[in-house]
């Protein structure tokens, strides 16, 4: 066997092609665009602000009436390899409507990059927030951050950052976090994650993860 009980790669590969797999997917890729550009239209946003050198490390923010509200962090997901803060921006209206300013973050994707620089642009995008956020209606001091699939390995990856020792930042610069579907174990992973070009330590990150999870019960 190959993987646990695939014996070849395309098996592997047909577990994780959601599009193939949910025949209902399409649907709910344009309730992501279309909800998304309401969103944007509806709510008080600051669009593609950059956070870092390259032209993907971008967030949108959608602040809230409270100058020092809390702040929600998001992370999307798309299997590291898809989407954009564009497709998420609906996420914002809940938080919004409870009093949370929400930032949206933007990377750049595999396999242009590697998964530890899409990891590296989300902990700096953290630290542009916890130093910045004054400038949006937002409290250093109350950061939550949220992500789901690959934003939820990006989230669990957060938790597991030295900020003190790497970035200067408090050690709880990151409040509390919710890692929703996130993807950890690693092992067998399809080509297109697991590429000689993207060369992510896969095993590293995944003890990573074990680690921040643990340290959040």
């Amino acid at each position: 066997m190959l993987y646990r009980q695939f014996a070849t790669q395309e098996e592997i590969d047909k577990e994780y092609d959601v599009e193939k797999s949910a025949p209902d997917f399409q649907r709910y890729a344009e309730f992501n665009i279309n909800e998304s550009k309401k969103a944007r239209d509806e709510l008080e946003c600051l669009l593609d602000v950059p956070f870092g050198p390259t032209v993907e490390e971008t967030l949108d923010i959608f602040p809230a009436q409270d100058p020092d509200a809390p702040i929600l962090v998001f992370i999307h997901g798309g299997y590291w390899r898809s989407n954009s803060s564009k497709e998420f921006s609906w996420v914002a209206r809940g938080p919004v409507a409870l009093g949370f300013t929400v930032v949206i973050t933007n990377y750049a994707l595999c396999p242009k990059v590697t998964l530890p620089e899409i990891t590296r642009q989300s902990r700096a995008a953290i630290a542009w927030v916890q130093r910045s956020s004054k400038t949006f209606s937002g409290s250093r001091r109350r950061i939550y951050v949220a992500g789901h699939s690959a934003g939820g390995h990006q989230v669990a990856m957060l938790l597991h950052t030295r900020w003190m020792e790497d970035y200067g930042l408090p050690r709880d610069v990151i409040r509390g976090g919710c890692l929703i579907c996130g993807r950890f174990a690693f092992l067998g992973c399809s080509p297109g994650c697991n590429s000689p070009k993207t060369s992510f330590k896969l095993r590293a990150h995944f003890f990573a993860c074990r680690i921040a999870r643990h340290r959040c019960l």
